[in-house]
């Protein structure tokens, strides 16, 4: 195989890869902003603070 046709093979290759991979999620794409989950009114519901969780390297970033 010469270098021309493994140069091209090759972009051929990377191409496909990058085109197939897309986004990594499944079904529609979505405009952003926009939610696929219910609106729902914020009055009814109550806000649980999130627990704190640590992180390995949190010592280091103190």
């Amino acid at each position: 195989m010469t270098s021309g046709a493994l140069i091209k093979s090759f972009c051929v290759a990377a191409a496909l890869v990058v085109g197939l991979s897309g986004c990594g999620r499944k079904g529609d794409l979505e405009r952003p902003g926009v939610s696929s989950s219910p609106v729902t009114d914020p009055a009814k519901t109550q806000a649980t603070p999130a627990k704190e969780r640590s992180f390995i390297l949190d010592g280091l970033l103190d």
